[in-house]
Formats: C-alpha cells, structure tokens, sequence
C-alpha cells in the first residue's frame, strides 16, 4: 500500500533506463490497483512487465472491494501476486481461494506469482515442510503439467518479511529445494527443473548475491527495498552492481 499514481509513474520512468540492458532476469512491478493502468502505460515499450497484488477468481459480480482479472487485463497487467503472506494473515485467504484465483488467473493468460511460506511460530515447532506441503498440495490442485509450468512460485518465510531479519541462503534454499521436490512429485522431473522458485524476505542489496548463489534460487520477491529506485536497480544488477 505505497505509492500514488503520479509517484508509481515516476519511479518507472527512473527505473526503465537502469533496467533496459537487463538480460539475465525478468524484472516485474506490482504497483497499487489505482496505479495499475498509469504503470503499465509507463512501461510500454520497456523490460518491465506488471504485476497486480491480488485478484478475486470470478469475472464480476457483487465482491465489494474486491478486483476481477478481466480488470487486470484491462489495465494492461502481465502477471498477478496470488496468495502472499499479508493476504493469507490480514485477510484469512485460504488454500483453497488461492487454488481459485491461481486458475483463473492461468485461463486469463496471466502469470501468477504464487506464495508460500510459514511463520515464525510454525518454524519454530519445525513444520516448515508440514505447512510448504499443505499450501502446495492445496493451491495447485488439479492443475496440469502444462498448466504448472506457466506460473512462479514465491517463498516467503513469514518471519523475515518486513523484519530486517532475512533467512540465511542455506535455509532459505532448503525449503526451495522441498517445494521443487513437491513439484516432481506431484508435475514431474521436468516442470520442477523448469518451475521458477522466487525467494521473498527483506532481501536487500547487500544479501542479494549470497541467495542468488544458491542453485535452488531463482529470483526475488522484493519488498521494502523495492520502493527506491537505487536499492531496487542495485538488487536487479547485482551480478554487476
């Protein structure tokens, strides 16, 4: 929730050069709804692509407060954020909404960027494994091979999301290292090889290099540091920042 239109606008525009030489990522903004339509204009033309934060699964209907993905698409967004942590805490969204919205989103032509990650108190009765299993098994049922290999996962560990305390790139790919081997086993082989697993918990500039270093790692869901343009440009040029 930061952000106006005016001030989203702007962050693009100072963030399109620093990213146009960009190769070796995909880089993606999840601006707020009320930005979403001024965003995706900005970055016509550019790498960025754009991101909603969320999305109800029917295409309208009486959902007060809620958005559709025909909506979405409207305003010229290319992915969609299902399932992160503060919409699961904050507002009790459930596997199986998630599993709804992911579908949707998938029949939409959306990339969904799908979450998963335990709390503090769950990691501490060590059912990380327990609770990554359940949100996988439960959001992502009944997709097909096919299907699953259109989205991005996004582990986000509970505890180190707005707390300046970061999962060390061993633990942090241990659990990535699970979700691919849920994958395998519920998709195959070759759609956990291929599956994007993003990493999301106050990532930084100054961690970004050791997560990136572990093999499971593919990418970042940043938070906080995303809101400057520097300490955003630096963690998407990391390999030569």
């Amino acid at each position: 929730m930061y952000k106006t239109r005016g001030e989203t606008v702007a962050f693009i525009e100072e963030l399109k050069p620093r990213v146009a030489k960009v190769g070796h990522c995909e880089v993606v903004v999840a601006p707020p709804f009320t930005a979403l339509a001024e965003a995706a204009q900005a970055a016509k033309g550019s790498r960025i692509g754009i991101a909603a934060q969320d999305v109800h699964w029917d295409n309208e209907g009486a959902h007060t407060g809620d958005i559709s993905l025909r909506m979405l698409l409207d305003a010229g967004c290319t992915h969609v954020i299902i399932g992160h942590s503060e919409r699961r805490h904050d507002h009790g969204e459930t596997d199986e909404q998630v599993n709804l919205k992911l579908k949707a989103a998938l029949l939409a032509g959306l990339t969904p960027i799908v979450c998963v990650g335990e709390t503090l108190e769950e990691r501490e009765r060590e059912e990380t494994q327990k609770v990554l299993e359940r949100q996988f098994l439960g959001g992502f049922a009944g997709l097909t091979p096919l299907e699953f290999s259109r989205i991005m996962m996004a582990y986000e560990p509970v505890w180190a999301i707005g707390t300046g305390r970061t999962a060390t790139p061993e633990m942090a790919a241990e659990s990535h290292a699970y979700l691919r081997k849920l994958s395998a086993g519920q998709f195959g082989d070759e759609q956990a090889d291929a599956v994007r697993i993003l990493y999301g918990g106050s990532v930084k500039p100054q961690n970004v290099g050791g997560l990136m270093a572990q093999e499971e790692i593919d990418g970042a869901l940043v938070g906080g540091a995303s809101l400057n343009v520097d300490s955003f440009a630096a963690i998407i040029n990391y390999p030569s920042a």
